[in-house]
């Protein structure tokens, strides 16, 4: 599988080029990222940036944690909290809460790396390149860690049971899992698919499409009394601030390559 040749066709999203970069810093960090994909290998760079990535995603999730360890000090988190569930227990009926508790475990343990894998497959041999590979399990393994480290940082009850729709879940609330993992793994995705789709149209739907599964999932998670609406909103920003750091290092790969970098180090080259 040749992967610059797999690679090359992603270098733009419509009318945007990816290997440019507006920003003074931008340009800066890029250049340094090709001198070291010139070296090493492009591909090496790419994981060494999604480990730097991760890395200020887990810091992200701690300054998270600590920010609302300070509102619930001052009990501003219930402001919200109480009254949005509230509100959503008046819209339950038994043929409401089968349907979203269907539609919330496709964002579930089983049913999104389901979706992933699928993905994945297609990514895989469509591009005939390993890096969709590369992203999407970079982009779920670091989701997944961010939500345990959140979880065990806040270690939050979830809304009462009396207020929930079985099956029960016990592990803590803060943040949302599925709501991080869906946002990141189909923010991925939808990523991935804007790379190779040449029509307006066909992005704009998968952006629509793509937000308003991560949304309903979200809303899902209140809905059903499996989390507060923080720790859906939580989810959301720290699921959006990983997924711009996959991005970012794949820009940075994708610029490495345009400047000459091979995909794989040079042994020989490494070595003298």
């Amino acid at each position: 599988m040749h992967t610059e040749r797999g690679d090359a066709a992603d270098r733009t999203v419509g009318e945007v080029d990816l290997t440019r970069w507006r920003s003074r810093a931008g340009r800066r960090v890029a250049a340094a990222w090709t001198a070291l994909g010139k070296r090493f290998g492009a591909m090496p760079v790419l994981l060494l940036t999604l480990a730097i990535g991760l890395g200020v995603a887990v810091l992200a999730t701690w300054i998270a944690s600590e920010v609302y360890d300070a509102v619930r000090e001052a009990d501003d988190v219930a402001v919200l909290d109480r009254p949005v569930l509230d509100w959503a227990l008046t819209l339950r009926s038994p043929t409401a809460d089968t349907l979203v508790t269907w539609w919330t475990d496709i964002a579930g343990t089983i049913g999104m790396p389901i979706v992933a894998l699928g993905f994945l497959v297609g990514f895989t041999i469509q591009r005939r390149a390993w890096t969709p590979l590369v992203l999407l399990v970079a982009a779920s393994g670091g989701s997944l860690l961010m939500t345990i480290a959140g979880k065990d940082l806040i270690g939050r009850a979830r809304p009462p049971l009396s207020d929930a729709v079985p099956p029960y879940e016990t592990s803590p609330s803060f943040p949302s899992g599925h709501t991080l993992n869906s946002t990141v793994i189909v923010g991925t995705i939808v990523y991935l698919l804007l790379l190779r789709q040449s029509r307006i149209v066909t992005r704009v739907w998968s952006i629509i499409v793509g937000t308003l599964f991560v949304l309903s999932v979200g809303a899902s998670r209140v809905f059903l009394g499996h989390h507060w609406l923080t720790d859906v909103l939580a989810a959301w920003a720290l699921g959006l601030a990983w997924l711009a750091l996959v991005v970012t290092a794949h820009r940075l790969y994708l610029t490495a390559l345009h400047h000459g970098a091979e995909p794989a180090p040079d042994v020989d080259r490494i070595t003298s």
